[in-house]
């Protein structure tokens, strides 16, 4: 399992650190701008919050210096009563600024998890045969909920800190410009600690998130391939090929808070040492009487204060590379082109150059050939030259040996792949024309491995149709045999589970039938839709299917001979060409490889 996980994560293998965290955070801008004026009141909120905690100082300088020396209760109650509501209102702040920024996180969070779903449905099939589910899925959870941690806490608080900051050195060297120097001493090693630590935290919080996608790509196949895991008796290896993927990840982990230790200890020692020194060259002036010890303890308490908006700086620093990270793996599948994007639409035109729309034309493909992206230079074709001509309302069995490019001819029709050569019209109208909406209208499909969804029955039929009414599917039910539907519990209504799991082999493949003639579409292509069915139940199947097949121009690939005989015409395709066009019992009497498959599809079924 591993080694198959690293194959499908081919694309990540690399981290791929390509620009700086504040470049790559600010690509949020444009799902950060509708709530800009709530983020920058919370922000502003926050400094006065922050700020107000550097007048407690000088409070406590003016009660040492005043009511404290001269032995003036009533002046010591009063800076007391001044302190608690300082406190209290610094806390009331900071408890404004989270109320501010929820409503805004939340919606930012939700549009981005709304915009990378809708882009995920819109990308080709080429990318999704590339990118593991689990990769995208961290993308959709973990990296979203790290971008909205970010939001809500180190984007603030890297700005306020930072005026916290400079508004307390410059009262610190208002005070006492000699001590105040003194804490500065720290800033250039602390800046180049930062600098080394961000560079190294990156690679490493990249790393570990590619492995967190890795990890539920592992989890997910696991869930969904519970039968077979059990079936086999691989609980056991399975689980060692996990374990041995979380080691990984333990190990990444491990090595990120070694080096969020390292940094932060840095961080706090440097300040602590710079505020020991400050406090032995103030003892020794107030000693001196240079200084007065209310200065002092107005000084250290500044210090004091200061402490946490610079010992955070590793911490907000970790997160932010973390959100950096996070939005640049967010951002690699939303910059990746859709399928509009990625093909040039081209104009169908006749010798003169006019649009050529002839009605009724069928289906053809026109010197059609496909390869895959990812396949060698030098690798023949999967489809080479393929002509061939479906007749309006005519039903073409599309017959070869396992591997003769079947499935891939089928998948060019809907455009789930595009031709690297040649056209596909339907009616005269070349399908690169079409938008993609009207072509999957007019092209219904129904895939040899069906498909179902965690809904009810009824709504994975009414799926193959916007707009489908009740009588649509009764009537596409009885089409594909799956009346069981309405002796399940709640009928039409039942939950078939995750992936139809609850549900045999056959029921799921009848109501993916169902599904493709639901809407009644103008074309159909089938890929083998019968395979998981009994004999009885095909031909009750087979009956029915008959009547939709006399009303559209239908692509079956066939791979009985009993659903060869619902074709008017069969095509036999022989290493990526069709070899041979004719009805099934010309193909029989003229190509003996046609003869061959055919004879030996008939014994299999004999056994």
């Amino acid at each position: 399992m591993a080694a198959t996980n690293e194959r499908l994560r081919e694309p990540e293998k690399e981290p791929r650190i390509k620009r700086s965290a504040t470049r790559s955070l600010s690509r949020l801008w444009p799902y950060v701008r509708p709530v800009r004026a709530r983020f920058l009141m919370a922000a502003g909120v926050a400094a006065v919050a922050s700020c107000m905690g550097l007048v407690i100082p000088l409070v406590l300088k003016w009660l040492v210096d005043g009511p404290v020396a001269d032995r003036e209760p009533g002046g010591v109650w009063l800076g007391g009563a001044l302190l608690l509501g300082l406190g209290i209102a610094e806390a009331g702040l900071f408890g404004v600024r989270r109320w501010l920024v929820a409503r805004p996180l939340a919606f930012v969070e939700a549009s981005m998890r709304a915009d990378l779903y809708r882009h995920l449905q819109r990308l080709p099939v080429s990318f999704h045969d590339r990118w593991a589910s689990g990769q995208l899925l961290s993308r959709a959870t973990t990296d979203l909920m790290l971008l909205r941690m970010f939001l809500a806490f180190p984007l603030t608080f890297l700005v306020v800190n930072g005026v916290t900051v400079l508004v307390g050195f410059a009262i610190l060297l208002a005070q006492q410009w000699t001590l105040g120097l003194v804490l500065l001493l720290p800033a250039i090693p602390l800046i180049v600690l930062c600098s080394v630590f961000e560079t190294r935290y990156a690679v490493v919080a990249r790393t570990v998130q590619d492995q967190t996608g890795d990890l539920t790509t592992v989890v997910e196949e696991g869930v969904l391939g519970i039968r077979i895991v059990k079936g086999f008796g691989r609980h056991r290896s399975q689980a060692r090929a996990f374990r041995a993927l979380t080691g990984r990840v333990r190990s990444t982990e491990l090595h990120k808070a070694g080096l969020l230790a390292t940094i932060w200890a840095l961080i706090m020692t440097l300040p602590e040492l710079a505020i020991g020194a400050a406090l032995v060259l103030g003892t020794v002036q107030v000693a001196d009487g240079d200084l007065s010890a209310g200065t002092l303890v107005a000084f250290l308490s500044t210090a004091l204060t200061l402490r946490w908006p610079v010992e955070s700086l590793g911490f907000l620093l970790a997160m932010s590379q973390d959100a950096a990270t996070a939005t640049d793996r967010f951002f690699e599948v939303m910059d990746e082109p859709t399928a509009e994007q990625s093909t040039a639409p081209q104009r169908s035109t006749s010798r003169n150059g006019t649009p050529r729309t002839t009605p009724q034309d069928g289906l053809r493909f026109e010197g059609l050939e496909f390869r895959y992206a990812d396949a060698p230079p030098d690798a023949p074709p999967v489809l080479a030259r393929i002509d061939l001509h479906i007749r309006s309302g005519e039903t073409m069995a599309l017959v070869g040996a396992t591997g003769s490019g079947k499935t891939t001819l089928t998948a060019l029709v809907p455009r789930l792949h595009e031709p690297t050569r040649g056209r596909i019209t339907l009616d005269g109208r070349d399908i690169t024309t079409l938008p993609r909406d009207e072509l999957r209208e007019l092209v219904a499909v129904a895939f040899e491995e069906p498909t179902l969804f965690s809904a009810t029955a009824g709504e994975n039929v009414l799926m193959g149709a916007a707009g489908a009414a009740e009588a649509d599917l009764v009537r596409a039910l009885q089409v594909a045999q799956a009346d069981f539907v309405h002796a399940l519990p709640q009928g039409a209504d039942t939950q078939v589970g995750e992936q139809g799991l609850s549900l045999s082999g056959g029921q799921r493949q009848r109501l993916a039938l169902a599904r493709a003639v639901v809407g009644q579409p103008r074309f159909l292509v089938l890929d083998d839709p019968l395979s998981a069915l009994d004999v009885h139940t095909e031909a009750l199947v087979e009956a029915a299917l008959r009547q939709v097949l006399a009303t559209t121009t239908a692509l079956v690939v066939a791979h009985r001979p009993s659903t060869v005989l619902l074709a008017d015409r069969v095509a036999l395709l022989s290493g990526g060409r069709i070899a041979a066009v004719g009805t099934h019992h010309q193909l029989l009497g003229d190509s003996a490889e046609y003869r061959s498959l055919m004879s030996g599809i008939e014994r299999e079924e004999a056994r």
